[in-house]
């Protein structure tokens, strides 16, 4: 269940999948949102998928908020001077430079210079992005994962030109949502998650395609070996867990031999040039009927919230909290004595 910690306005600027799960995680921690609609289409199809966002996330506990509180706090708009009194502003449009260039002028002719203005991108360096607004010390990368109003996933991406205070600001701020976020201090290309991700599909590319697997196999052992451990606890504490010693032995050998190349993979290039966008029309590494396109999407959404629910029983700090409430119950077991 998210927390609540509201802060005065926040403008979303893009009404798009991410920005509609944005505005959704925001409304759900008890922000008033402005919701911004750059492209006439965005106003078409947002509405109803934002309250459909909002009657699942209420339905499965996820918000103590009902859709029509939260709906109280929502503003739909054209018009980007609806900005003003924004706290923060929260781009989400398309992954296009040129795009995000003639947003940030129109986000900048009304917001406040001490105004924090943030990107959702996966794709692009703050750092390149930071030379298109006027005051880039408060310009930060803001990247959530889908669907944001269940995951408690939330990068922070510092520029090099990024005040620091802001960034940790943004982290305590995001915090009181319920996400654990994660503060990267320096920018890089694809920042954490992506560059780790990126990483297993190189390789996962690599064994289809010569043919040491097929896609059905990575697939069914992604979801049973790290599909199990790494909502846990992640990378680095699973090696701690499961016995260093034995990953420094295998990486020695291993590491010389896994994939390395710089080019896009065959499979994914002709699939891609052929038009296929997976379930959105049906033709990826798996072909869908419309209607295994909908069970897919609709078993996705039930799947986020139950991942969520059993994530939320083991917290980033649990072990913390459960040796100090065991020092409490020491404690009073002691008759107040410390031990």
């Amino acid at each position: 269940m998210q927390k609540q910690n509201a802060t005065n306005e926040i403008g979303v600027v893009g009404l798009g999948l991410m920005g509609c799960s944005i505005i959704t995680a925001l409304l759900m921690s008890g922000n008033k949102v402005i919701a911004l609609a750059p492209l006439p289409d965005d106003m078409k199809n947002a509405p109803n998928k934002i309250m459909h966002y909002l009657e699942d996330a209420y339905g499965n506990g996820f918000s103590t908020y009902t859709p029509a509180q939260n709906l109280e706090r929502l503003v739909y708009t054209e018009d980007y001077a609806e900005l003003a009194n924004c706290d923060i502003t929260m781009e989400c449009v398309s992954e296009n430079l040129e795009i995000k260039k003639k947003v940030y002028a129109n986000i900048e002719k009304f917001i406040s210079p001490k105004s924090i203005l943030t990107t959702n991108t996966s794709a692009l360096p703050i750092t390149l992005l930071k030379d298109f607004v006027q005051y880039p010390n408060r310009f930060i990368g803001m990247h959530w994962a889908e669907p944001a109003f269940t995951t408690k996933f939330l990068e922070i991406v510092c520029s090099s030109a990024t005040d620091i205070t802001i960034a940790e600001y943004l982290y305590e701020l995001a915090s009181g949502w319920g996400k654990e976020p994660t503060l990267v201090r320096k920018d890089i290309r694809g920042f954490i998650t992506n560059r780790i991700m990126y990483a297993m599909y190189r390789e996962a590319f690599f064994l289809v395609e010569n043919g040491y697997a097929t896609i059905e196999d990575v697939d069914r052992t992604c979801r049973n070996d790290g599909g199990h451990w790494m909502p846990f606890c992640g990378l680095f504490r699973y090696m701690d867990i499961t016995g260093l010693q034995a990953y420094y032995s295998v990486m020695k050998d291993l590491f010389p031999t896994l994939n390395n190349q710089a080019h896009v993979p065959t499979l994914i290039e002709g699939i891609a040039k052929q038009g296929g966008n997976g379930i959105v029309n049906g033709k990826g590494f798996y072909s869908y009927t419309p209607e295994e396109a909908a069970e897919w999407e609709k078993a996705y959404e039930e799947f986020s919230f139950d991942i969520s629910r059993l994530s939320a029983k083991f917290p980033i700090d649990m072990v913390e909290k459960r040796l100090l409430e065991k020092a409490a119950v020491n404690f009073v077991n002691n008759n107040g004595k410390i031990e």
